[in-house]
Order: C-alpha cells, then structure tokens, then sequence
C-alpha cells in the first residue's frame, strides 16, 4: 500500500491521497487501509518515516567509507542527503506540507529531525572546534539549509550538482573546522 500511496502522490499530489482511494487503488476493502494506517495522517507518517529510513540508510552507508578529510565527509553527507531527495522526487515536501500544522506529525519531524543533527554531528566532531552543543545546533541549520536546497533542487531551481556543491560549502565552512 506504501507504493501505491506514492504513486497517488506523484501522479495527482498529496491532496488526492485519502484511505478510500488509496484502498480502492491498491485492491483492497477500506476497512484493511483504515486498520493498517487508522488515519490520514498516519498513512503519510508511514510514508514520511519511509523516505527518512532510506535517507538515514544510505547516510550512513556513505559515511561508512568516509576517509579523514573534512571536505569529503562533507560532501558525502550533501551527495547523501541530495541523491534521497532527488529519488523520492517532490513528494517527500508533498508528504511534509500535507501535515503541516498535525502535531502528531509535528512530533515525528523533530525526533527524525534530531537523528538526522546526531548523525551528522557524530561525522562532523572529528573536524570541529565548538563544543557538542554548538555543533549540534550548526548542524540543525546545516539540515535546514539541505531542505531547503533540496526542495529547490526537486522543484527544478537548481542541478543535484549545484545542490551538493552549495551543501558541503555551507557544512564546510559552518563547523568551524580545527
């Protein structure tokens, strides 16, 4: 059902997505959607937390083979970041927007949110002057500025390229590096 509430998104935006239509699309009674999901809102926190899994995955997975250079664990955090926005497409924002003012969902966002400023910070430590709290909250805007930059990417304003390129400038410089 996970897929075909993508596909809904992406074919006709995140408005078009109910339970009801997403039972009738993927073939089942709506009973099956509504027990799976319970709500609305649960569907697209189910497909949030999607998105994020396979962002924090493949994060990690890059940073694994990271070497000792802080422009390179830079750029692999922004190549990471940018390569999962660019393959889940503009409905990952289509998912975000749709819950906006949801305060269950608002409280999913910041706890996927605060995993994201750890990963992050537990790559940058290595190369950073500022305490663990200072860098933490540079690493709160750091994850700030890569949705932004990769909504813009997703609507088209600018290349995966300039998108890395402009991430890793701002991780770079942001750390205060030793």
């Amino acid at each position: 059902m996970i897929e075909t509430a993508l596909e809904i998104i992406r074919e006709n935006g995140a408005d078009a997505l109910t339970l009801g239509y997403l039972a009738e699309r993927a073939g089942v009674s709506k009973p099956i959607a509504y027990e799976h999901f319970g709500t609305r809102s649960g569907l697209l926190i189910a497909l949030y937390r999607r998105i994020d899994e396979k962002q924090v995955r493949a994060l990690l997975g890059c940073l694994a083979t990271a070497q000792h250079e802080l422009d390179e664990v830079a750029r692999l955090i922004a190549r990471a970041y940018m390569t999962c926005h660019s393959a889940s497409g503009p409905e990952g924002h289509a998912i975000s927007a749709a819950l906006m003012g949801d305060p269950q969902m608002e409280a999913v966002q910041q706890d996927l949110r605060d995993g994201c400023v750890r990963i992050i910070a537990d790559a940058l430590a290595r190369f950073s002057k500022l305490s663990r709290d200072t860098l933490e909250q540079r690493c709160v805007g750091i994850v700030g500025a890569a949705e932004a930059l990769s909504r813009d990417m997703t609507r088209g304003r600018l290349d995966k390229v300039e998108a890395i390129e402009n991430l890793t400038a701002l991780i770079v410089s942001g750390i205060d590096p030793r």
